[in-house]
């Protein structure tokens, strides 16, 4: 079975009733944009932050159930200092937040924990983490890219459709919700509704509808996927043109916090995961940073995992896989020295 764990009482009302969390945890921080959670089990050892995807979905992405929770998995794995960044729905006073407001929320969350922090980004938490990086460099000691768009110049469904859009189309939407960009409306527009074989190859697993296990996780599915986050207009915007439109991040041309960003100054060890079925990011997508970081080859890792974009983090033969690869790899020594990562980082 997959119990209901007790309500967290810092949720959203109706939010903890719609879907629990699964892994025991608390909230280190409560920021305008999101609530940091602490799932540590100790107090010693080197930092974990996942960056779940700011974009449709709650950050339940990442704990979803018992058997398909990242985050579960990365305790399992050995990661004892483990956070999340839990991005809240957004309210009429968040409309005119930014790209450049969730990168300094992110940089409150990491001197909260204690820099430098791993640090590992989910599909659009994958740009984010990496912007945040780039600005940052003294902050982040290794970085984890799962499933994430940044060279939009290898096309992928979702790019695609963003550049069939006239901007004046996004703006509309903004101007029609006073500001706020309603996931709801967002998951009807941008998702195909989705099957129990959709279901099947997210979780890596059959779903027998005759098994009462198997009922309670479709459903556990369904109250995820329909459980939405609203975005704030200015965000959303910045979000559709600088990066799924005019590929910014990639082109050197993004400024974060007032500084432009080379992902070539990106020195630091990083690994990619890729699913091989994915049609958000393709492999060829997400593989396309390699090329545009300036990390040494002996510190790049690349794996990719026989899955949808959702199985890359929900599934359960990704997360004890490759996931499990990439703690290992997180607990591992490559020779960074203090003196030689201030060298590299210079």
């Amino acid at each position: 079975m997959y119990p209901a764990r007790a309500p967290d009482p810092m949720d959203a009302p109706g939010e903890a009733a719609t879907l629990p969390w699964t892994t025991a945890h608390s909230v280190a921080l409560q920021l305008p944009s999101m609530r940091l959670l602490d799932f540590s089990r100790a107090v010693e050892g080197q930092p974990l932050l996942v960056c779940a995807p700011y974009a449709l979905h709650r950050a339940k992405i990442a704990d979803l159930a018992p058997g398909h929770s990242l985050m579960e998995a990365l305790q399992a794995a050995g990661i004892a200092r483990l956070y999340l960044t839990d991005w809240l729905s957004a309210a009429p006073e968040m409309r005119y937040f930014s790209i450049d407001t969730y990168l300094s929320d992110l940089n409150v969350a990491v001197d909260t924990i204690g820099p430098p922090v791993d640090l590992a980004g989910l599909c659009q938490g994958g740009w984010l983490s990496l912007l945040y990086a780039a600005r940052f460099p003294g902050k982040v000691r290794r970085l984890v890219l799962a499933g994430s768009p940044v060279d939009i110049s290898v096309p992928s469904d979702l790019s695609r459709m963003v550049a069939s859009l006239p901007p004046q189309g996004f703006e509309a939407l903004v101007r029609q919700g006073d500001g706020i960009i309603s996931g709801k409306h967002m998951l009807q527009v941008w998702s195909a509704p989705l099957s129990t074989f959709d279901v099947e190859s997210a979780l890596q697993r059959r779903l027998d509808g005759k098994s009462e296990d198997a009922r309670a996780l479709l459903d556990c599915f369904t109250r995820w996927n329909r459980d939405t986050l609203d975005l704030p207009g200015t965000y959303y915007l910045e979000v559709t043109d600088w990066i799924f439109r005019r590929n910014r991040i990639a082109t050197g041309d993004f400024v974060a916090l007032g500084s432009k960003v080379d992902l070539a100054t990106v020195k630091l060890p990083v690994f990619l995961l890729a699913a091989e079925n994915d049609i958000v990011v393709p492999a060829d997508q997400a593989f396309a940073t390699l090329r545009l970081l300036g990390t040494p080859p002996a510190w790049l890792q690349c794996a990719t995992e026989p899955c949808s974009h959702l199985g890359l983090f929900m599934g359960c033969r990704a997360l004890a896989g490759p996931w499990r690869r990439i703690a290992r790899w997180l607990q591992s020594d490559l020779g960074e020295t203090a003196g030689e990562r201030s060298r590299i980082c210079a």
